[in-house]
């Protein structure tokens, strides 16, 4: 494989120096679909098994299927929800217990900062649960028919509601009407759904033959397309079929040359036009990724066929902002499946591909852009000695490769940024991860030439040594070095290059001197012996003096500033 990620197992979540989470539940466990919250954490949804010992004797059953619905709820399937922060940790782990669930599929988010999940159940119901921000089920509604239904996608509308697009097997009731009984085998069925749950229509389409809904989306205009299959004996069709948003057809399109398709994923893109993933077969029986750009009209703006050496397919693509695409999925050689990414520009040229995963099955499922231009993806992940999968979350770059976990802060930087916490909000200090302390306030810098400190910069000195001394004696066994360097502007009348540095370098030494003296001398004797030990004073003339675009800032790089350093 391209890329082979090394998963240690540790505890029940796992954690590498990539963002790559694997979630461990007993039984196979799956995540579905992700989506980022209003507070940039990751939520994402799926299935686990319930595992339960506990057993009911009382009651006798007089055939198998009576006691397997009876168990269903302490033995089945359980819907799950979690959610992460930026440093890979859990803050939310939902497990929603429903009778006869079946498979979560899809989220959605609210602009509550809550969510729609959607879903079915094993007795072929669809499954609409709506939660609150922290996971409180507002309600629950179960649509369906005599017969099975099933769920394939859930999308957000523009007025808080959802749709739900999934396939119908068709009710052969003599009672039923038209609605009820249906067009075939298989009917495509639609459901609208208020913000607050109600259900606004269902609609079922198709032919005679066998017909899916397998995703869709919301046009700019409010109308809706979606994306189906319809199977007659060996051939499978695709069809594009735009509804408004009262579910009346306003145009279909039949794709029936294409050899054994299987479509995933319609997506609106941001110039207002349409992509659809789907695979084909090729003449060696291999899935190959196709993709479709569409107008609101039916045309085909771009039709494009990205061959692989093995199976492949994206179940997933979403836009980034600079008009590029990500698409998650899989790819099959002849031992394994791994996971798949692929970027594509707007052309639909094939920018970067990436395959990740063990030696068993790998896949995923959905993917979900974040708000500083990086994707989620997530699916399912099975470690090499083992025959059961488990959920699986992975953050990547725009180029297709893992991200980074950050590094978490340090106490003592958790300590500096709660004491400073006024000042970072007054704009007078700001303060890096690295502990870096810039003051920022225009009261603070240095006029040119001078390095004495002036009453308001001996104020401030006051109140900041005096939140920050007793920290760095708390912290004194971990600081290595505290740094107060002084810096200057690049300026200095017409004396050459020589002259200016030098000059500069001194006035650099002066302004640090003359700030670590002033701190210095207003401490008491113990406290002076332990500054004594990692105080340190520095000039850097103009070398790092800070800029607005290309040009210098000369007033801002007249300045102090303080590192602290941690011992290795």
């Amino acid at each position: 494989m391209k890329y082979i990620l090394q998963l240690l197992i540790l505890t029940t979540i796992l954690f590498s120096k990539d963002f790559s989470i694997i979630i461990e539940k007993p039984f196979n466990d799956v995540l579905f679909d992700v989506t980022e919250d209003y507070d940039r954490k990751i939520s994402a949804v799926g299935f686990t098994r319930n595992y339960d010992n506990k057993s009911n004797n009382s009651k006798t059953y007089t055939d198998a299927f009576s006691y397997l619905k009876s168990v269903s709820s302490n033995h089945g399937s359980l819907m799950y929800l979690t959610k992460i922060d930026k440093f890979g940790k859990t803050s939310l782990n939902k497990i929603i217990n429903i009778s006869q669930f079946g498979e979560a599929i899809s989220v959605v988010k609210t602009p509550s900062n809550g969510y729609f999940i959607g879903g079915d159940t094993n007795d072929g119901s669809i499954l609409i649960i709506k939660l609150d921000s922290e996971a409180q089920t507002i309600f629950t509604r179960t649509i369906g028919t005599k017969n099975y239904d099933r769920l394939n996608d859930l999308i957000s509308l523009r007025d808080g509601g959802v749709l739900t697009i999934g396939s119908s097997i068709t009710s052969r009731y003599s009672y039923d009407n038209i609605f009820e009984t249906g067009l075939g085998l298989n009917d495509i069925y639609v459901t609208r759904f208020s913000k607050n749950g109600q259900k606004l229509w269902s609609r079922k389409y198709g032919t005679q033959y066998d017909d899916q809904g397998i995703s869709g989306v919301e046009a700019s205009d409010g109308s809706i397309i979606i994306v189906s299959t319809t199977t007659n004996e060996n051939n499978k069709d695709l069809t594009l079929t735009r509804l408004t948003e009262n579910g009346d057809k306003l145009w279909l399109k039949h794709y029936k040359d294409i050899n054994k398709v299987t479509p995933y994923k319609v997506i609106k893109l941001k110039d207002n036009n349409f992509l659809l993933s789907f695979t084909q077969k090729d003449d060696t029986n291999k899935e190959q990724i196709r993709l479709i750009k569409f107008d609101l009209y039916k045309n085909i703006l771009i039709d494009k066929e990205i061959f692989t050496n093995y199976s492949s397919g994206l179940k997933d693509i979403k836009e980034f902002s600079n008009g590029n695409i990500i698409g998650t999925g899989f790819i099959n050689d002849t031992q394994n499946t791994d996971a798949l990414v692929m970027i594509l520009n707007n052309s639909l040229n094939l920018v970067k591909q990436a395959h990740y995963g063990g030696k068993n099955f790998d896949e995923f499922n959905g993917v979900t852009i974040t708000h500083n231009s990086k994707a989620v993806a997530v699916g399912i992940n099975t470690s090499e000695d083992s025959q059961e999968s488990n959920m699986w979350i992975v953050k990547l770059n725009s180029d297709a490769s893992i991200s980074q976990l950050p590094k978490q802060k340090s106490d003592i930087n958790l300590e500096i940024q709660n004491s400073f916490k006024k000042e970072i909000q007054n704009n007078k200090l700001f303060i890096k991860d690295d502990l870096d302390l810039e003051f920022i306030d225009k009261s603070l810098y240095f006029n040119v030439g001078d390095y004495k400190l002036t009453k308001k910069q001996k104020e401030f000195l006051d109140s900041f040594s005096k939140k920050l001394i007793p920290i760095l004696i708390k912290y004194n066994n971990k600081i290595d070095t505290l740094e107060i360097n002084g810096h200057t502007s690049s300026e200095w009348g017409n004396l050459d290059f020589q002259n200016s540095y030098l000059k500069n370098s001194k006035l650099s030494m002066n302004r640090s001197y003359s700030t670590l003296s002033y701190i210095f001398r207003n401490q008491d004797s113990k406290t002076q012996k332990i500054l004594s030990k990692i105080i340190r004073g520095s000039g850097f003339s103009y070398s790092k003096n800070i800029k607005n675009g290309e040009d210098e800032n000369l007033d801002k790089s007249r300045r102090v500033s303080f590192k602290i350093i941690m011992k290795q």
